[in-house]
């Protein structure tokens, strides 16, 4: 039976008609592999391109020659593209040139199926582009002349609309805010120092410290607009007041987004603009530190901002420029512009001044932006200052007063927001009644102090100040002084003490929740007593309390401890209107303590008469002060002359 490549060579022969070859020593193998070879170059080049190739190459006659050598000749010369080749291939070497000549020709059947499959995916793609730009030239034609609106989008623009029309009055605490800084009450000298620092031509950065609701946004607010007028002034007229909250600063670590310092959106990831991502152009977003260029830019509760992001802003702080990044950036692409070349080849402009601001104490912020601001203490407010907002935001309401009513509202907050947050509740409450009261209504608006009661009472307000001085002398009882946040209170203390049971195995007790340094000014005063007095503490069981179970953060309970302690063991009555702060050594020394201020102020709000501190203190509070007397000592006993009705002899002493 015939093989397949036999079958292709008598096709071959019948095509081209060649004449049949000899069998003059060449084995039949090799004439019929040589007659394949000539039926796939058939197949591979065509017939007519097959003996033009074999002309060109000088092979024609060879490959119409009857002799096996001859032919072979020719597929070299046709297959190997050399005319030059003229030696022909003995019997014995006929079956290496076959060999040759069979993987020269299946290279070229290879590149040949590679050479179509290429043309071929080309000619799809075109295929492809060439339907995607029908369709966009289709869409083009339709967007031009197709209008976008429908009767669902121009009902839901005519909803919009129609709300935009719609618009409340101002509410209560917007009208009532402070909009020039002699309306900002009780904080002279800080809105003083703040204004001074933003009208030199070499404005500070600045941190605001103090309780809340006592108007250090507000001042910061104002107190730019104020510098735009002075004349030496950095400030333009147009200069921004960007405000931001600390705590609401929320950031990427990977850096796609950053509402603070700017970011950049990718072309593929983050989706920029769809003109430059289609062109894979990065497109940089800028943060507020741009904004605020060239004002101010105040960030509310700093000491909550993310630490990294502190940081960061700190460089922004130092250069005054925001720099960006991206590996999509190519600063040689003629297609991105030209702001965006600027952006990344010089930054974006961050040069503003900082104003923040925080209800923490100075040594919980960053010491970082602390070394690189201005630092301004804003004053908690007094029951006066209270009563002074209560009567200012009066009259913007058009509204009178009971006479009691500002006192009511300052014994139940410090804050002067908070104040009118009471008053605004108190007149929505007096226009209720007076609305749905019968008979002809008043001609202007009163507020009573049964209004403000009912608003304490559905707010479940209590008052600020729950200990008051009296004046009633008490033996084991005592007022210490603390401070929370930038506010002092009074801490009661009480003692009591029984002779042991037996001698020298008295028991102490004190309040667990009042912390461990509390705790040993208890032994502190154990020592002190028994150098004063002889006396033996462990002879006596002793049961100390703090009432409210406040924690006593620090030794500056110490001197108060030591003196209801001596008042209890000597039976000497302590004056009730006299407030004291001091760590005691073992020696009966009086050493200094913090929050000297904030403690002078929370003895006043408890009408405090006299407040006993530290001689070293005596420089910490300030000179101006009035309303209230203040003793510095320097031991126990000078404490003690001061506080008691009689010395430890009995003798009387005031």
């Amino acid at each position: 039976m015939p093989s397949m490549m036999e079958n292709l060579a008598k096709d071959f022969e019948k095509d081209i008609k060649l004449p049949p070859l000899e069998k003059t020593g060449y084995k039949i193998d090799i004439i019929d592999r040589i007659k394949a070879i000539f039926t796939i170059l058939c197949d591979l080049y065509g017939t007519d391109r097959l003996v033009l190739k074999a002309s060109k190459l000088n092979a024609l006659d060879l490959l119409n020659s009857t002799r096996v050598g001859e032919r072979l000749l020719a597929l070299q010369k046709i297959i190997m593209e050399d005319p030059t080749i003229d030696e022909i291939p003995s019997a014995k070497k006929a079956g290496k040139v076959l060999a040759v000549l069979e993987e020269g020709i299946a290279e070229q059947i290879a590149l040949r199926t590679v050479e179509e499959e290429l043309e071929r995916k080309i000619a799809l793609k075109m295929h492809e582009r060439q339907e995607e730009y029908y369709q966009e030239i289709k869409m083009q034609i339709l967007k031009e002349n197709q209008n976008p609106e429908n009767a669902q989008t121009l009902k839901k623009l005519a909803i919009l609309e129609k709300k935009d029309s719609i618009s409340l009055a101002k509410s209560a605490m917007e009208m009532l805010r402070p909009t020039e800084l002699n309306e900002i009450v009780g904080q002279e000298k800080a809105v003083k120092a703040l204004l001074s620092k933003l009208s030199s031509p070499y404005p500070q950065h600045i941190i605001l410290y103090g309780p809340p609701g006592v108007g250090k946004t507000t001042a910061a607010r104002i107190a730019l607009d104020a510098a735009k007028k002075l004349k030496k002034s950095p400030f333009e007229k147009d200069a921004p007041f960007i405000e931001v909250n600390g705590a609401t600063l929320r950031w990427d670590p990977r850096e796609v987004t950053n509402p603070l310092l700017g970011s950049v959106h990718d072309p593929i990831y983050q989706g920029a603009r769809k003109d430059l991502a289609e062109s894979g152009i990065p497109e940089p977003k800028l943060g507020l530190v741009t904004e605020a260029h060239g004002g101010v830019l105040f960030i509310d509760e700093i000491g909550e901002l993310d630490p990294i992001l502190l940081n960061k802003l700190l460089k922004v702080l130092e250069d005054k420029r925001v720099e960006f990044e991206s590996s999509y950036y190519d600063p040689n692409d003629d297609r991105i512009p030209q702001y965006i070349k600027k952006i990344f080849n010089e930054g974006a402009p961050a040069d503003f001044v900082l104003i923040s601001a925080t209800t923490r104490s100075p040594d919980q912020i960053n010491p970082a932006i602390r070394s690189r601001c201005a630092e301004i203490f804003f004053e908690p407010l007094s029951p006066n200052h209270i009563k002074q907002i209560v009567g200012q935001s009066a009259s913007r309401l058009g509204i009178d007063l009971h006479p009691v009513v500002p006192e009511i509202i300052s014994e139940y907050t410090i804050e002067g927001r908070k104040a009118n947050n009471i008053l605004a509740d108190a007149y929505g409450l007096a226009l209720y009644k007076q609305q749905t009261r019968k008979g002809r209504p008043p001609k202007s608006l009163f507020i009573t102090k049964e209004d403000i009661y009912e608003v304490i009472q559905s707010s479940r307000l209590v008052p600020y100040v729950t200990m008051k001085a009296n004046k009633k002398h008490e033996i084991g009882k005592v007022f210490g002084l603390g401070v929370s946040g930038f506010v002092g209170s009074v801490i009661e203390i009480e003692a009591v003490i029984f002779p042991a049971r037996e001698k020298s195995k008295g028991s102490i007790r004190f309040n667990d929740s009042a912390g461990s340094m509390a705790k040993d000014s208890v032994f502190n005063a154990a020592s002190v007593i028994r150098r004063i007095t002889g006396e033996e503490l462990l002879n006596y069981d002793v049961h100390i309390n703090v009432i409210g179970g406040g924690n006593i953060d620090g030794p500056s309970a110490g001197l108060a401890i030591c003196l209801v302690l001596l008042s209890c063991i000597k039976g000497v009555p302590l004056m009730q209107d006299i407030a004291i702060t001091g760590e005691v050594s073992v020696q009966g020394r009086v050493k200094p303590v913090g929050g000297i201020s904030e403690k002078i102020y929370g003895a006043k709000q408890a009408g405090m008469t006299r407040v006993i501190i530290p001689k070293e203190n005596e420089r910490d509070y300030p000179a101006d002060l009035k309303g209230i007397e203040i003793v510095a000592v320097s031991t126990v006993e000078e404490a003690l002359e001061n506080l008691a009705i009689h010395n430890l002899q009995g003798e009387k002493v005031c």
